[in-house]
């Protein structure tokens, strides 16, 4: 598949009406004939990753929410990284950010990265139905900017990426969740 979509950034078209992608940023970790699979990297959930996975606790600064990474398998647990060699991660994504291996040892991975996310559950799709979606303009896909992954500011992301990709898409990023009320 010579046009996967694999590490570039999905943002959700104010026309897609699924309530589970409403405004948000998918990072599209796999994409191929199978399907492909995402990460939503905007939605912060109120508990964080000591409350929700404390076996994670030590990856991650105290407080940290986990991120609600789609609506698939959410009480599966995944940490999304920035290694410093990226060799150590489990699955790249694109250049050195990729997944921590389920086997890997915590007490050694805070050395190995960067910086870490933690998501419960992620986005997916069957075979052709991402595709089906983006012939509909159900998303808008950009490559990311480095920053963009592991933004301070997750629940702007939607609006800063577009804003960045300028002209109509800047409009956009300014709209009203309901346009009916500006």
């Amino acid at each position: 598949m010579d046009d996967s979509l694999k590490g570039k950034l999905l943002l959700a078209s104010p026309a897609l009406q699924d309530p589970n992608f409403a405004r948000t940023v998918v990072l599209i970790a796999e994409h191929n004939e199978d399907g492909a699979m995402g990460l939503v990297l905007n939605r912060p959930a109120t508990t964080t990753v000591a409350e929700s996975a404390p076996e994670l606790e030590e990856l991650v600064e105290a407080e940290e929410p986990i991120y609600i990474g789609g609506p698939v398998q959410p009480s599966a647990v995944i940490v999304l990284a920035a290694f410093e060699e990226p060799a150590a991660a489990g699955l790249l994504v694109r250049d050195d950010v990729g997944f921590l291996s389920a086997e890997a040892d915590f007490a050694t991975s805070r050395d190995a990265t960067r910086q870490l996310r933690v998501f419960a559950g992620h986005a997916g799709w069957g075979p052709g139905q991402l595709d089906e979606e983006l012939e509909r303009e159900d998303w808008i896909v950009e490559p990311p900017l480095p920053q963009e992954l592991f933004s301070e500011d997750a629940e702007e992301l939607w609006g800063d990426v577009l804003t960045r990709k300028g002209g109509a898409f800047a409009l956009v990023a300014r709209m009203p969740l309901d346009p009916s009320v500006n």
